[in-house]
């Protein structure tokens, strides 16, 4: 008998002392005196000794449902008492020092199971910036509803014009300078590569015999090595306030569809392409000025969709285009200036 009871309390301190691991609570534990049928409640170091069983069995009774009891509500609430105003205290503080972004909200329950292992959520956990369209903007598609403010480095019309379509991009504040414009510098693949490439992000605008203005925003640049260059951010544009969704709206930015891939194909032999159709100017031998659209597949179609950037037609020819970089200070890294060899597309 006396084997059996000792096997019990064995198990009964085993099992306390794993709900107190669990739970965080100072869970009772009902130890049995070998030498008499007698118990007594342990909590920590505080030893109780009931002068009688029935007294014992109710205090222990009370003693139990008042600091174990547990309701599936107080699950996210757990380990928390009625005099909690110091800690509550000590938390608000801790707070201020947290980072909390319009992706976090504290009450949620897979951010509290998250809080409660690995702590509250930081600016820079382990020294590293957290991702987020305001740190990492072109790890993003582009914004069709925010514009860029000028800055005083625009003092072209060109500059003006790109400026809003910008937004949430690597050249959003920094200045532009024009690079290559093909009625000054020839409308020829080994003219256009000469001027732009590994000069880092770059925006192409181009304008219709027809007047039409329209272009695309490339975050990769160009190298001439061939290469399919993707980026999430790239997107293409029509200059007009008729195009645009709202009234304050300079234009209608067109995102990049499925996935980062072939946002730019970065041929030698070739102008500026956005995707393998949706915005190309081959600089054909016969025909150097042609411009193609083909939506839908790379880029996404007109909001009544259409799937050509130049209306019912699927080829215009080009009066101009220019294609701008933005103004690095020198010594300053410039991304995206070589070819991306381990790069997924």
């Amino acid at each position: 008998k006396k084997t059996k009871m000792r096997r019990c309390a064995s198990a009964g301190v085993a099992a306390a002392t794993t709900a107190a691991v669990l739970w965080g609570e100072q869970v009772s534990v009902l130890a049995w005196t070998p030498s008499s049928t007698s118990c007594s409640v342990r909590n920590n170091a505080l030893l109780r000794t009931p002068s009688s069983s029935s007294s014992s069995t109710t205090r222990y009774s009370s003693y139990r449902q008042r600091r174990t009891e547990l309701h599936l509500g107080d699950f996210f609430n757990f380990n928390k008492q009625d005099d909690t105003k110091k800690k509550e205290e000590v938390v608000e503080e801790e707070k201020k020092d947290s980072y909390v972004d319009g992706a976090y909200d504290e009450s949620d329950p897979i951010e509290k199971i998250f809080g409660f292992f690995f702590g509250e959520r930081e600016e820079k956990p382990m020294g590293m910036d957290r991702f987020g369209p305001d740190r990492f903007p072109e790890q993003y598609p582009a914004t069709k509803t925010e514009w860029a403010e000028p800055i005083p480095a625009d003092t072209t019309a060109d500059q003006k014009t790109l400026r809003p379509f910008l937004k949430n991009t690597n050249l959003e504040s920094r200045g532009l300078r024009l690079t290559y414009d093909a009625n000054r510098d020839g409308w020829n693949p080994i003219s256009f590569h000469s001027k732009v490439d590994k000069l880092g992000p770059a925006v192409v605008l181009c304008t219709s015999k027809s007047g039409d203005v329209f272009g695309g925003y490339n975050p990769k640049g160009w190298v001439g090595y061939g290469e399919a260059r993707g980026s999430i951010a790239a997107f293409l544009f029509l200059v007009g306030t008729q195009y645009g969704q709202t009234e304050d709206a300079p234009g209608l930015k067109l995102q990049k569809v499925g996935g980062k891939g072939l946002a730019q194909m970065d041929n030698p032999e070739t102008g500026p392409m956005f995707g393998p159709d949706a915005l190309v100017v081959p600089f054909e031998r016969d025909d150097p000025k042609l411009a193609r659209s083909k939506l839908g597949s790379y880029y996404e179609r007109m909001p009544d969709g259409g799937n050509s950037l130049f209306g019912g037609r699927g080829a215009v020819q080009l009066k101009d285009m220019k294609v701008y970089h933005g103004v690095w200070e020198e010594g300053e890294y410039v991304p995206f200036t070589d070819a991306e060899p381990f790069a997924l597309y």
